[in-house]
Order: C-alpha cells, then sequence, then structure tokens
C-alpha cells in the first residue's frame, strides 16, 4: 500500500514509471520480430554502438541535451545496422560474427571518447557515463512524450506493415516470390528496432536495452504459438516489467532503476521457460513421464496379445514372469510392471485370473487391433 500511495502522491515516481511501462510495451512488441527473427544480437550490436554517437554529439554541442543525444545516437544506430549489412552481404562473415564485430569496434571506440570528453575542462560533460547504465530518475515530461510519439509511430507502423512483417519473418523467400521486398521490410524493421533502442538508452542504458528488447518476446513465445498473441504478451511483460521495476527501485534506497526492471522481466522470462504448458520444462518434463507411462503399458498389453496369439485360447491367464515389456530384473521393476498390470485391469484390458496370472481380455484385443501404430512403435520400442 506504500508504494502505491507513492505512485499517487509522487509526481516524479509517475513520470518515471509511465515512461518505463510505455518502453517495456514498445519495446516488446518490436523485439518480438528479432526474436522470431533470430536478431536479438542486433538489439545488443545497435545499443553498444549509439554509445559514440551520443560522445560525438556532446563534443560537437558541448552542452547536454537529450533530444540532441538521441539524434546521435540515432545516426550512430542506422551507421552500425547499415555496416553489419554491408559486412554480411560483402564478405563470408556470417550475421551473428558481423555483430559482435561492430557492437565492440563501436562501443570500444565511444568508451575512448568518454575517456577524452572526461580530460575536457567544462563541468557539462559530469553524468555524460550515465548512458551506459541508465538514470531512469532523470525522465521529465518532455522525455515521455518524446517516447510517446515514438511508440505511437511504432506501432503504427506494425499495424500497417502487420502482413508485410509477418510474411517477411518466416518466410522471406516466399514474400519475395509474391512481391513483397524483404530487404525494404527488414530495413524497416531495423529501423525500427533501433529507434526502440534510443529511446531507452536513458532509462536503462547501453548495457541493458537489449535485454529489455528481447527477454519479453522470449518470455511470450513460451505461451503461444499465435503470432499477434505473442506480440500483446511481450508488450504486456514489458510493461509489467517497467512499471514493477521502478516501483522496486523506488521502494529500496540506492536500487538503479534500470536493472531493476531488467531482473523483473528476467524473472518472467525463467517463470515462463519452466512453466508455461506448451514449451515449459516442467510441464515438458511431466508429459515425458506420461508418454514413457503409456509406452510402458502398451509394451505390456503387446506382450500380453503375443502370448495370446501363440496360445490356442486366446484369454488364457501367463504367469507375471512371462510378460517381459523390458528387462524386468529385481524386486523394483517387479513391482513397475504390477502397477502396469493394474492399470491396464482399471481400463478394462487385461484381468488378473489367478494370482500372478494375468490375461489380455476382448477389449485389449480391440485395442490392439485399433492402434497398429502403437503396435509398431512398441515394436520398435522392445528391439
Amino acid at each position: 500500500m506504500n508504494i502505491f500511495e507513492l505512485l499517487a502522491n509522487d509526481y516524479t515516481l509517475r513520470v518515471v514509471s509511465l515512461g518505463s511501462a510505455m518502453l517495456g510495451f514498445v519495446s516488446g512488441i518490436v523485439g518480438s520480430f528479432a526474436v522470431l527473427k533470430k536478431q536479438g544480437l542486433l538489439g545488443d550490436a545497435v545499443s553498444h554502438a549509439s554509445l559514440p554517437g551520443i560522445a560525438i554529439m556532446f563534443i560537437l554541442i558541448q552542452t547536454k541535451s537529450t533530444e540532441i543525444f538521441m539524434l546521435g545516437a540515432l545516426i550512430a544506430g542506422l551507421l552500425a545496422t547499415a555496416l553489419i549489412n554491408v559486412i554480411v552481404k560483402y564478405s563470408r562473415i556470417k550475421m551473428d560474427s558481423a555483430m559482435a564485430l561492430i557492437l565492440s569496434v563501436f562501443f570500444g571506440f565511444g568508451l575512448v571518447l568518454l575517456t577524452y570528453i572526461q580530460k575536457i575542462p567544462n563541468a557539462n560533460q559530469a553524468g555524460l557515463e550515465k548512458f551506459i547504465f541508465g538514470q531512469a530518475s532523470t525522465l521529465l515530461r518532455r522525455d515521455i512524450y518524446l517516447i510517446l510519439v515514438i511508440s505511437i509511430l511504432l506501432i503504427s507502423l506494425i499495424v500497417i506493415f502487420w502482413k508485410e512483417f509477418k510474411i517477411v519473418t518466416f518466410d522471406a523467400d516466399f514474400a519475395d516470390s509474391i512481391g513483397i521486398s524483404s530487404k525494404k521490410i527488414s530495413y524497416i524493421l531495423s529501423s525500427m528496432i533501433v529507434l526502440s533502442i534510443i529511446i531507452g538508452l536513458q532509462s536503462v542504458g547501453v548495457i541493458l536495452m537489449s535485454a529489455l528488447l528481447v527477454a519479453p518476446g522470449v518470455a511470450a513465445r513460451q505461451w503461444t504459438n499465435k503470432l499477434s498473441v505473442m506480440v500483446i504478451l511481450a508488450g504486456s511483460f514489458g510493461a509489467v516489467s517497467g512499471l514493477v521495476g521502478t516501483l522496486i527501485s523506488s521502494s529500496m534506497q540506492k536500487m538503479p532503476t534500470g536493472p531493476s526492471i531488467v531482473l523483473v522481466i528476467s524473472l518472467i522470462v525463467f517463470i515462463s521457460i519452466t512453466m508455461s504448458p506448451n514449451r515449459g520444462i516442467l510441464w515438458r518434463y511431466v508429459r515425458q513421464i506420461k508418454h514413457q507411462s503409456d509406452i510402458n503399458e502398451d509394451q505390456v498389453l503387446l506382450n500380453l496379445y503375443d502370448l495370446a496369439m501363440n496360445h490356442k485360447n486366446l484369454y488364457h491367464s501367463h504367469d507375471i514372469t512371462a510378460i517381459k515389456p523390458m528387462k524386468t530384473q529385481g524386486g523394483k521393476k517387479l513391482k513397475h510392471l504390477k502397477n502396469i498390470l493394474g492399470n491396464l485391469q482399471d481400463k478394462g484390458l487385461v484381468k488378473e485370473e489367478q494370482i500372478e496370472a494375468w490375461a489380455i481380455t476382448e477389449d485389449g484385443l480391440s485395442y490392439i487391433m485399433k492402434h497398429p501404430m502403437r503396435k509398431e512403435e512398441n515394436d520398435v520400442t522392445s528391439n
């Protein structure tokens, strides 16, 4: 309740929370396409490449201006993206290697420029390094308006080019075959990624901005196979992480906002990877256990079927030691076999006519006849 009271009464906190939430929302939406196109490292390259653009703008104007710094970061980010595409097109260097190369070169150049700036006898350069790690508390109302305008622009472009983005993301060759230029669409998408990164530099910083771009899409992908749902989920995850991270930062002394936001979205990613019904590690493990249990039951039933086919009386009972769906040695495996037979009996597929003497039922024979693929699967598994 104290946090919500603080949010209601503290103007600065409301501004920072709103800005972070909007930033997380638009970053999640745009980043979804970067995740699907396997260009997550592009966000990292562009964010690091923006540092020299900020430094050069400060050297030129000798004063701190957020709008001018963002313009320099935008130019540097677009230049880095263009250089990556040129390297990939005219050399044998792969995309990931080209992005890593540009990232390191631009970021190193930016650090050199920052070191030079620190030696300039001008007090205005103090705090310029905050763009490396971010400082959301410095967000002003005009910064919120800038984030809002760029967010509306990016979302509008996604709505307008939704069909083109969707086709190029999943099958660029098919897009070219039906008259959609995959290169032009990719350039538009890359420029949108650059823009979304630039508006987040002040809040999250150069180093952590790529996490806010990629993580919401990764988390959303675990919950759905539909692009529209994934984009909405990614935006929601990004907005929640921005808001919650800001509130956590404000409630704890000397807790930076950018890292808090990244930690929140990282927690969302961890929960999604672990708990999502379709792709979650936990549920996948449960399904594997269930599938293995079904295979074991089918193996037992199939062996009883084979024993029945080799006997004049199809429903003649057989001693449990004759049923060998696996190398059943030892008390634990024998107990496991009895549990499987009990499950099959509950389903009406086998029956225990005498103590530890089991026979297949008419329903069991019908089940084998209706599931020939299961029979083949178990033949392979048994071997």
